[in-house]
């Protein structure tokens, strides 16, 4: 017989599998290439804010990634920032039950005209915030629907209260999850070329990171040339 919590994994598993596959019913629908044609040739770069403060420093740094990805194509790259602060995203619990505010992000992520996603974390103790952790853990409902960001290209920043506070670390971390997912990792590219986009937030302002400011525009406008390659293929 099963105990309570085999039948709450179970009924997990079911709400995911079925969430899942009602997103790989809409990717499935529509080819990446038929909805990249259907969008007027364009290719949607997405990128998340996991930050818990609403509207800062790492929301900014995501916008001006967006920016960087806009600028690679005016006529071709559309975006979007989704700020997660705020959102009801609960540590992952293969257990539990019931719907998340996750779940409103499935049909956006998935989407086949997607074809870029930008993750920035603000940089606790070396590593990456727990909302984003908890977001990323999340993600497994792509798997379990088909591996649905497989071949999305994605581009990871972060910002440190410090120049050198773990910025590359908390970066590694998000980049192994994504790469779970079979996306694309690619780092911030010329001139800068790391792994990604490191900022420095200095009295609750990116502003003064000249370089960091650069490191993310790299890092969107990277994203973007790597996204539109794989869309004309």
């Amino acid at each position: 017989m099963e105990n309570g919590a085999q039948k709450d994994r179970r009924s997990f598993l079911a709400a995911a599998g079925a969430l899942a596959a009602g997103a790989a019913f809409v990717a499935q629908a529509q080819e990446p290439g038929a909805a990249v044609a259907a969008a007027g040739g364009k290719v949607k770069i997405v990128g998340l804010s996991c930050s818990p403060r609403k509207g800062k420093t790492t929301a900014a740094a995501v916008a001006l990634a967006l920016e960087g990805a806009q600028a690679a194509s005016r006529e071709r790259i559309e975006t979007e920032l989704i700020d997660l602060a705020g959102m009801s995203i609960p540590v992952f619990d293969p257990a539990a039950s019931g719907r998340t505010d996750f779940d409103v992000l499935v049909p956006t992520l998935s989407d086949p005209r997607v074809g870029g996603i930008i993750v920035g974390t603000p940089v606790y103790f070396c590593g990456m915030s727990s909302l984003c952790k908890a977001f990323l853990d999340h993600c497994m409902a792509f798997r379990k629907g088909g591996m649905m960001l497989r071949n999305k290209v994605a581009g990871v920043l972060a910002v440190g209260g410090v120049r050198n506070g773990g910025q590359e670390m908390a970066i590694n971390g998000v980049q192994a999850a994504l790469m779970c997912q079979e996306m694309i990792v690619v780092g911030d590219g010329k001139p800068t070329a790391h792994t990604g986009a490191t900022l420095l937030n200095t009295n609750d302002s990116i502003a003064g990171d000249e370089f960091g400011v650069e490191t993310a525009r790299n890092l969107g406008r990277h994203v973007a040339e790597v996204a539109l390659q794989l869309a004309a293929k």
